[in-house]
């Protein structure tokens, strides 16, 4: 269904089109924000940097190879081990088909049996249904809620503490 590859210079243009678009953006925690390309290109610059603490994939349709979305993990720390999760689907038509579950799925194995990381954290506005659902069926649980946690669209939403650890996932999980 999917493959993941590290993101290059070249996904540039699609990941800043999907940070510009309303109906993917309404789905994050932080607010809207009007970025330029260059700005993006920036951050890809300053990612090469950061290697050693984030992990950002590019999900890929397994026949075309087409970008579909971006699955992350990011302040990783090696000492306490664990890290935070990130996903988007930025591709509409790549939406609701179970390519974020699958890509989810695989980034935890990656990060909790090839990194040997301990605890997986993801930060989810409470009304994402979808988030939540993929974070779920990639083996997180609901640890708490970050009660008005996040400003968006004139109002304040709780965000939902999620982790995952890897005594929580079977043994075949890690292939």
């Amino acid at each position: 269904m999917i493959t993941l590859r590290e993101i290059a210079r070249d996904d540039i243009p699609a990941i800043n089109r999907w940070r510009s678009d309303p109906y993917v953006t309404d789905g994050f925690a932080s607010p809207p924000r009007f970025i330029g390309i260059d700005v993006d290109l920036q951050w890809y610059d300053d990612y090469l940097k950061r290697r050693a603490a984030e992990v950002r994939c590019a999900i890929c349709l397994a026949g075309s190879g087409q970008l579909v979305g971006m699955v992350s993990l990011t302040r990783i720390d090696y000492t306490h081990r664990n890290a935070e999760f990130h996903i988007v689907v930025g591709e509409r038509a790549s939406q609701n088909g179970g390519v974020g579950t699958a890509a989810a799925r695989e980034m935890v194995r990656h990060a909790l049996f090839d990194l040997n990381l301990h605890r997986l954290s993801a930060f989810v506005l409470s009304d994402n249904v979808r988030s939540v659902r993929v974070c779920e069926k990639a083996g997180f649980r609901t640890e708490g809620t970050i009660r008005e946690g996040a400003y968006k669209a004139g109002a304040y939403r709780d965000l939902i503490v999620m982790g995952v650890l890897k005594t929580d996932l079977p043994s075949e999980a890690a292939r």
